[in-house]
């Protein structure tokens, strides 16, 4: 299959592929403590309706995004839950446009292996293949840590990285962070402000920008893509979560209905498609992915 610009914008830039990172990297327990507290103001005050912060920038060849949350999920479920790759895949199926993924083993490891599209029936060898590496940096009583990262990607983009990191909180809870980033080329960045000049130009992110004291506006651009889709996976690991609860037959509609339930809050970033379609594309893709597909 040949990706083009084009092609790459439809699933790189139109909220497809949301691969968490840092913001800057966080290496323990003290650096998380540091940033909850840092953020304790914001996050009371947020205007999600509950303790979340987003953050992005653009640097040079990379776009880099972050989410800050409170989870109302002891750390230990956390914790549990996210040290197994085939968890991840439970995650990742969610958003819309992941059309595959299954835990492997690559030349490093443990990995994930991923294809992404665009189309509600995309067959599986029109779409992407990305192969993660993964790595469990940290899983102790106070601290976990998780990494993906792939060297390549379509279109001149390269060095994707997921992180997610968390720490208990009193009360049963959890501060979470979950972050991506990846580079680009020339091709990769031609192919991005082609889609924000066409189908992504009226997309917009969650941070509000302007001038202080004047107008504020929500941010569009590569930076309003990077807030968009780590709001797609925030509201993925929140619904894994959630569907632990439910008996373990109900826990894949649970999180599919609930993935769709949360994106339907924020239509003017997150709508995609109507609920007949998504949950209906999803049954099929998470039945296809219990068995391995190269």
């Amino acid at each position: 299959m040949s990706w083009r610009p084009t092609r790459l914008c439809t699933w790189l830039l139109a909220g497809c592929l949301s691969l968490p990172w840092a913001l800057p990297a966080w290496a323990d327990a003290a650096s998380m403590q540091a940033r909850h507290a840092q953020l304790s103001d914001v996050l009371a005050a947020s205007p999600f309706g509950q303790p979340l912060h987003i953050e992005s920038r653009e640097v040079d060849d990379r776009l880099q995004g972050a989410v800050y949350a409170v989870l109302d999920h002891p750390f230990e479920r956390v914790r549990d839950a996210l040290r197994q790759p085939s968890n991840w895949c439970d995650i990742m199926i969610l958003p819309f446009n992941t059309k595959y993924c299954h835990a492997v083993r690559s030349a490093n490891g443990p990995g994930l292996l991923i294809r992404i599209g665009r189309k509600y029936d995309q067959p599986l060898e029109d779409s992407y293949k990305l192969l993660f590496d993964w790595n469990p940096v940290a899983a102790s009583e106070a601290y976990f840590e998780s990494r993906l990262s792939a060297p390549e990607g379509p279109v001149d983009t390269r060095d994707y990285r997921i992180n997610v990191s968390a720490i208990p909180l009193e009360g049963g809870r959890t501060f979470l962070r979950l972050g991506y980033s990846y580079g680009f080329g020339f091709t990769g960045r031609l192919a991005m402000n082609a889609y924000l000049a066409t189908a992504g130009a009226d997309k917009v992110g969650f941070s509000r920008v302007g001038e202080p004291g004047g107008p504020q506006r929500l941010i569009g651009g590569m930076r309003g893509t990077v807030e968009r889709n780590a709001m797609r996976y925030y509201l993925a690991i929140d619904a894994f979560l959630d569907s632990l609860q439910a008996p373990p037959a109900q826990r894949a509609e649970r999180r599919v209905q609930a993935w769709f339930n949360a994106t339907e809050r924020y239509p003017q970033q997150l709508r995609e498609m109507n609920r007949e379609t998504y949950v209906g594309m999803k049954r099929m893709e998470i039945a296809r992915q219990r068995e391995l597909i190269q």
